[in-house]
C-alpha cells in the first residue's frame, strides 16, 4: 500500500473514532443526565472535560512531536483513547465518569494534534486542500453514524455501550501503526533526520495557558450558580473573572518574552493564519450551540425517541460528507477566503432560521435547517485549513497543526460553555429558578424562549466568524 494511502487511512480511522464518540455523546446527554439525576451544569462536563482537555494538551503535543515525531505520538494517542472508552464504560457514577472522559481526551487531543501534519507530509501543497477534504469524509461519517448508533443502543440497550464501539477501532489504528510504523519525518526536507532542535520546554508557558483555559471554562460553565442573589456569591463571580483575564494577560506577556514559547505568538502577527484560527473557533462554538441544545429540544419538547432524534441529527454530518470533498477541491483552485466565508455565510442564515421554530415545528425541517448548517460547515473546515497550512514551512507542521486542532476545540468548548450558560440562565429567570433536569411539558414555551434566544446569540458569533474569514485577504490563501 502506498504511504499516502496508508497515512490517509490512519488518521481518517482517528478522526472516525474521535468524531463518532462526540456525537454519540451529544445525542446521549440527556439520558446520562437523567440516570445520574445530575443538573445540567455538572452533565454538560461530560462533554466539557474532554474537549477542554484536548485544548489544554493540543499544543504540548504539537511541541514534542518535533522530538518523538508526529507518527509515534499519533499511535499512542490510539491506544491512550481505546483505554480511555473502556474506563468510561465502567464508570460507576457521573464524577468517575468526568475524569475517565479526560483520559479518553488524552488519546484524542494525541491524535488531533498530529492529524493533520501527517497529511500535510504526504501531499503536496497543491493538493492540500484535497486530502484534507478526503478527511473531511471521516469527519461526516463519524458525526454521521454517531447519532444514529447512539440512539438505537439507549433504546435497546444502554447508553454505556456507547462507549464500547470505538475500543476495536482504536486498538486496531495502534496495532496498525506498530506492527508497520510511519517515519515520516524522515522524509520531510525541512526536518532531516538526526538535525531535530530540541528546544527547552515553556513549563510556566504550559501552567499558564492550562490555568487561563481552565478558568475561564470553571466561570463560564458556573456562572449559573455564582450570580444568584447571594452577595457572596457574586463576589465569587467576579473574583473568577479577575483570576481568568488575570491569566490570560500573564500568559501573553509571558509568551512575548520566551524565546521558545509554547503559544507562538509570531505565528499570529500574519493575517491569513490569525483569522484563519479566529474564524476556525468561531464556526466550531456555533456548531456546538446546536450540537447541545438540539437533542434536548427533540428529546424534551418534541417528544422524540432516542434514535427518532438520532436519524434527525444525522442530516448535519450527511451534508458534510457530499460537500466537504467538492469544498477541499475549490480551496485547491479558488483559495479559501472566497470558499470559507461562503460557507459561514450559510452558518449564519441556518441559525436565523432556527432561532424561529417552536414546539410544533416538524422533525423534517429540524433536519433540513440542520442540514444546511451542516453544508456550511463543510464549505468552512477543509479550505480554511489548507490556507493555515499551506502558508507554513514543514518544520512548523507540527505546531500549526496542533494549534488548528486547538482552535477548532476552543470553538467548541466555548459553544457548550456559552450555550449552556446562555440556556440555562434564561430557562431559570423564566421558571423561577428550575434547571433542566427539572423540565415538564409545562415549561415548554419558557424552554422555546431560551433556546431562540440562545441560537440568537450563535447567530452573531456565526457573523463574526463570516467577517473573520473574509478580512483573512487573499494572499497565499
Amino acid at each position: 500500500m502506498a504511504q499516502h494511502t496508508r497515512v490517509l487511512l490512519m488518521v481518517a480511522a482517528g478522526v472516525f473514532m474521535s468524531t463518532l464518540d462526540s456525537s454519540m455523546l451529544n445525542v446521549a446527554l440527556p439520558s446520562i443526565m437523567h440516570a445520574f439525576g445530575s443538573p445540567l451544569a455538572l452533565t454538560e462536563w461530560v462533554i466539557i472535560v474532554y474537549l477542554l482537555t484536548i485544548t489544554v494538551m493540543l499544543l504540548f503535543w504539537g511541541h514534542l512531536s518535533e522530538k518523538y515525531g508526529h507518527d509515534r505520538i499519533y499511535n499512542v494517542g490510539a491506544l491512550i483513547f481505546s483505554i480511555g472508552s473502556l474506563l468510561c464504560f465502567l464508570g460507576p457514577e457521573i464524577y468517575s465518569l468526568i475524569f475517565f472522559r479526560f483520559v479518553q481526551a488524552m488519546g484524542a487531543s494525541m491524535m488531533m494534534a498530529m492529524g493533520p501534519a501527517l497529511i500535510k507530509s504526504v501531499f503536496p501543497k497543491d493538493q492540500l486542500g484535497r486530502g484534507l477534504g478526503r478527511i473531511g469524509i471521516a469527519t461526516s461519517l463519524g458525526l454521521m453514524t454517531g447519532p444514529v448508533v447512539s440512539g438505537l443502543l439507549i433504546r435497546w440497550s444502554h447508553w454505556r455501550v456507547i462507549f464500547l464501539i470505538t475500543v476495536p477501532v482504536g486498538l486496531a489504528v495502534y496495532l496498525t501503526g506498530k506492527i508497520n510504523p510511519i517515519r515520516l519525518q524522515q522524509n520531510v526536507p525541512d526536518m532531516p533526520a538526526g538535525k531535530k532542535k530540541n528546544y527547552p520546554f515553556d513549563r510556566t508557558g504550559a501552567l499558564l495557558w492550562t490555568a487561563a483555559i481552565s478558568l475561564t471554562m470553571f466561570t463560564a460553565t458556573h456562572a449559573t450558580s455564582l450570580c444568584c442573589a447571594e452577595h457572596t456569591k457574586s463576589y465569587l463571580l467576579i473574583a473568577a473573572i479577575f483570576l481568568s483575564v488575570s491569566a490570560w494577560f500573564l500568559l501573553a506577556g509571558h509568551e512575548r518574552k520566551y524565546p521558545y514559547p509554547l503559544l507562538p505568538l509570531n505565528l499570529f502577527s500574519k493575517r491569513f493564519f490569525s483569522m484563519a484560527m479566529l474564524s476556525a473557533m468561531l464556526s466550531f462554538a456555533v456548531l456546538f450551540f446546536v450540537l447541545l441544545l438540539t437533542p434536548f429540544y427533540l428529546r424534551s419538547v418534541q417528544q422524540l425517541s432516542a434514535d427518532q432524534t438520532g436519524y434527525v441529527m444525522m442530516a448535519l454530518p450527511l451534508c458534510v460528507f457530499f460537500v466537504s470533498p467538492i469544498a477541499g477541491s475549490l480551496h485547491d483552485r479558488i483559495g479559501a477566503r472566497i470558499v470559507a466565508t461562503t460557507g459561514l455565510g450559510f452558518c449564519l442564515l441556518g441559525l436565523v432560521l432556527l432561532t424561529t421554530i417552536d414546539a410544533a415545528t416538524s422533525p423534517f425541517i429540524i433536519a433540513a435547517l440542520l442540514a444546511l448548517l451542516g453544508f456550511g460547515q463543510a464549505m468552512f473546515l477543509s479550505p480554511n485549513s489548507a490556507a493555515a497550512l499551506s502558508g507554513v514551512n514543514h518544520q512548523q507542521a507540527g505546531v500549526t497543526s496542533s494549534l488548528l486542532a486547538t482552535a477548532r476545540n476552543m470553538g467548541m468548548l466555548v459553544g457548550t460553555a456559552l450555550a449552556g450558560l446562555i440556556f440555562s440562565i434564561y430557562f431559570s429567570r423564566l421558571t423561577g429558578g428550575m434547571d433542566m433536569k427539572d423540565f415538564v411539558p409545562e415549561y415548554t414555551p419558557q424552554f422555546m424562549v431560551a433556546l431562540k434566544r440562545t441560537f440568537q446569540a450563535a447567530a452573531i458569533i456565526a457573523a463574526t466568524g463570516m467577517a473573520a474569514s473574509w478580512w483573512r485577504g487573499r494572499g497565499t490563501v
